[in-house]
């Protein structure tokens, strides 16, 4: 090979000073191999070997005095950093950005066009023009994943404002306001933390949803702040009305027509569960006037009653007596007889007159009792001696024996004949009709 198409002039080749150049160790096969792609002349000057089209060319001189091993080593040493870079772009290349990769790869090839290094440079060119490829994917990978991320992005976006919109569009009446808030706070926070660390959108998207999501939140203040000045009008509405009944409630407080006014202290009842609540500091203390008033009246009833009922205590001992008196009468043997002595026993009892209140059930529902029992025996003693009665029950009683008769003449010809369905209906009037006979017979 003619050394004269590219030897530089000396002036131009670096001359490292022996001392300075940190000796490879040549035996390690990596070295090794890339020594081979190199040679020394006898003028010191370090040859890079050709390969493919490349001719030989000179990559550097050698000071005097060095050995051959001395004069390749600083170049096989950079053409073994050379490599190691080209490796690390290799290993690195799926993991950094394609413009990082794009970026190593060009300072590569530019230190790729002439080096002075020895060692396999065409198959180091070979390597990094495939990872021109590799970029390429690379590019194509990642300009997915950010196609990807951005769409995603957009639905994680979208989904807050739905959410916004949907708490915006509750019914006020049925709102929890205070959760509804807190919610509508960890939206807007979720929103910046997206807006912080997600991928980001295109901008009119953004500023779209950004619209909905502010104008959720606008509606949502506006029916809060609806929501509770109507609530403040309700409770002021309630108030008036309960402070009306309060002073009804007063007025009637030393009323002493009793009965009238205890029904109208159940009406102001009522009108106050209709006049609904306010809150429930005012609702109490309404409350307690109320019932103030009302506790007036019926402790003031409750006096008039007690001193009646002492004044009528007398009365209850007499009806007692009467009560064990007419208790005798039964049972009932001579209905006219019992008749006449609860006749006399009655006349006592209505002039006795009032007994005390706590006493009128026990003792006028047993007297009545005992006017019912002997009312039933009287009835019961009619019925049965009402000739027609008795004649119309004879007749109807020979009727139903005549169609039990008949039944069962049927029923023993539809066992013979083995007919099922006919057996069990005719079985099933014959029972009817034995029941009312044994009514009418009863009667």
């Amino acid at each position: 090979m003619s050394e004269s198409k590219s030897t530089p002039t000396p002036r131009s080749i670096p001359r490292p000073r022996p001392s300075a150049i940190a000796r490879p160790a040549l035996e390690d096969s990596a070295a090794t191999a890339a020594a081979k792609w190199g040679r020394v002349d006898d003028e010191g000057n370090v040859w890079l070997r050709s390969s493919g089209a490349e001719a030989e060319r000179i990559v550097g001189q050698y000071a005097a005095g060095g050995s051959e091993k001395d004069a390749l080593g600083l170049y096989v040493r950079r053409f073994l950093d050379l490599q190691a870079q080209v490796s690390l772009l290799e290993a690195r290349i799926d993991n950094i950005s394609p413009e990082e990769a794009a970026q190593s790869l060009k300072a590569l090839n530019e230190q790729l066009v002439e080096p002075a290094v020895v060692g396999d440079v065409q198959s180091l060119r070979a390597r990094v023009s495939e990872l021109d490829g590799r970029i390429a994917q690379r590019r194509e990978q990642v300009a997915s994943e950010r196609a990807a991320a951005k769409k995603q992005a957009l639905a994680d976006r979208t989904l807050i404002v739905e959410r916004a919109e949907e708490i915006a569009a509750q019914d006020p009446k049925k709102t929890h306001w205070k959760k509804s808030r807190e919610e509508l706070t960890a939206l807007l926070d979720q929103w910046k933390h997206a807006q912080r660390h997600d991928a980001r959108i295109d901008r009119p998207s953004e500023e779209a949803l950004w619209k909905r999501f502010s104008s959720a939140r606008t509606q949502f203040d506006r029916h809060r702040r609806q929501f509770f000045s109507e609530r403040d009008a309700m409770h002021k509405r309630v108030i008036a009305r309960k402070e009306e009944i309060i002073a009804i409630a007063t007025e009637l407080a030393t009323s002493t027509d009793w009965g009238a006014t205890a029904a109208r202290y159940r009406d102001l009842m009522n009108d106050w569960k209709a006049a609904g609540r306010s809150t429930k500091r005012e609702d109490d203390k309404l409350w307690e006037r109320f019932r103030a008033a009302q506790q007036t009246f019926f402790d003031a009833r409750t006096s008039f009653n007690a001193a009646v009922d002492e004044e009528f205590g007398a009365n209850l001992e007499a009806k007692l007596e009467l009560l064990a008196e007419a208790e005798k009468i039964l049972p009932i043997d001579d209905v006219e007889k019992a008749k006449t002595q609860l006749r006399a026993i009655g006349d006592k009892w209505d002039a006795i007159g009032r007994v005390p209140r706590g006493d009128v059930a026990r003792t006028e529902g047993r007297f009545r009792e005992i006017e019912r029992a002997v009312r039933d025996a009287d009835a019961e003693q009619w019925r049965r001696s009402d000739p027609a009665k008795q004649e119309r029950a004879d007749g109807m009683a020979a009727q139903l024996e005549a169609l039990i008769a008949e039944l069962e003449v049927e029923i023993a010809e539809a066992e013979k004949a083995g007919d099922t369905k006919k057996l069990k209906e005719l079985n099933s009037a014959l029972e009817a009709r034995k029941a009312w006979l044994a009514t009418v017979l009863q009667d």
